[in-house]
């Protein structure tokens, strides 16, 4: 028989493709779920019984939360990449990082084919397709939902006359759940006008009493949090438990998809919204003008080059330099407040703060220069746009 790994979550979608992969098509199918955070142990032991009661030759959970930070989030961070200003990429990044996995392991097992329940209305189909072309160039990619056009209905008619028992019972919301955030789709996604209610959030605000935290970066990574030494995912980690409690994160974000159309989700991510606006916080600090103003352009190049699939673009890896390179002096503490659906920061400290320079205090005093030097170039500055603004009035006249 011929193999295909499928990418499996255990849903409706992937569980129809399991099966038909298997009685329609003759495929020994093994199953893989990559880990990116958003899976407990529990949930792990549950897929691979799912799995199992399938008939699938195989199925592995690749724990890839390191992978996805080292790979994805720390650029994130690098860049305090916002997707329109709003969105940390908590999804767009996942895909590629699990596309990247499951290519990985087809090619370990010398599969003849992989395959994804992707419809062909999203974001997704185009992640996964363009990474398998990418690693896999050589097997067949297979995609049932979307070939066959199925609606839901369908499937779940396919699977019972097929004896395979489930709850099919469709959640009012789907949800994704990752280390760098949560989205959530529903009816309110699907028009313009109205917000997520509250139950649709995975939390709810439990804390009113405001709380104080401090944010370590050491080269523009974050290593610690309140004097504690960890690493940059359980740093993440934390941040997601402590925002939780506030139900800090929220937002929707409305935005272009690959496939041309806008598209409106919601999502909670206090742990990276935390973390990408202390990052800048500490980075308007100690960075240059033209760093940070270079930075900016190339973030948006970033972002938008990982949310449409093309990670494995070498100018990607181009970026990744930059981005790293400016980050040498990027290192001390933000001191944030965690506040009831909010946070705000309050300060930093670094050995690298530009403004510990005693040459001149903003607004107040300066030794740096003299009041004539200051009247001299407040002159000068102003010749581009006198000249110009002369000749316009000559002109008009």
């Amino acid at each position: 028989m011929k193999k295909v790994v499928l990418a499996f979550s255990g849903g409706l979608d992937t569980t129809y493709c399991a099966v038909h992969l298997n009685r329609d098509l003759g495929y020994e199918v093994h199953g893989v779920t990559v880990n990116t955070g958003g899976f407990s142990g529990q949930e792990s032991a549950t897929l691979e019984e799912i799995a199992q009661n399938l008939g699938l030759k195989s199925y592995r959970m690749i724990d890839a939360s390191k992978k996805y930070y080292e790979e994805a989030i720390r650029y994130l961070i690098f860049g305090n990449v916002l997707k329109n200003n709003t969105y940390p990429l908590s999804v767009s990044a996942e895909r590629i990082i699990q596309a990247i996995a499951i290519a990985g392991y087809a090619n370990e097992l010398g599969a003849d084919a992989i395959a994804h329940g992707s419809t062909g209305a999203g974001n997704d189909q185009v992640r996964f397709d363009m990474t398998f072309h990418t690693i896999c160039p050589d097997m067949e990619i297979i995609t049932p939902i979307r070939d066959q056009s199925l609606t839901r209905n369908q499937e779940i008619a396919y699977l019972t006359s097929h004896s395979i028992e489930g709850d099919w019972s469709k959640s009012a919301y789907s949800i994704n759940q990752g280390l760098w955030g949560t989205s959530i789709g529903g009816k309110e996604t699907l028009t313009s006008a109205k917000s997520l209610p509250e139950e649709a959030y995975l939390h709810q605000c439990e804390n009113q009493v405001p709380s104080q935290v401090t944010l370590t970066f050491k080269n523009g990574e974050p290593v610690g949090i309140d004097g504690r030494s960890i690493t940059p995912v359980q740093v993440i980690q934390a941040l997601n438990e402590l925002t939780n409690q506030y139900a800090i994160g929220r937002d929707m974000h409305v935005g272009d998809t690959v496939i041309g159309i806008k598209g409106r989700v919601g999502f909670e991510a206090g742990g990276a919204l935390v973390t990408i606006k202390a990052h800048h916080l500490l980075e308007k600090h100690v960075c240059s003008k033209q760093q940070l103003f270079i930075k900016d352009q190339l973030a948006a190049w970033y972002g938008q080059m990982m949310h449409d699939g093309q990670m494995l673009d070498p100018v990607m890896r181009d970026i990744e330099a930059f981005f790293a390179s400016a980050q040498a002096h990027v290192s001390g503490d933000v001191y944030i407040k965690l506040l009831p659906y909010r946070f705000e920061l309050e300060g930093i400290s670094s050995k690298y703060d530009l403004m510990g320079d005693k040459v001149s205090m903003y607004g107040e005093e300066t030794s740096g220069w003299s009041a004539q030097e200051a009247r001299g170039f407040s002159k000068i500055l102003a010749n581009q746009t006198k000249i110009y603004q002369k000749v316009k009035q000559q002109d008009e006249d």
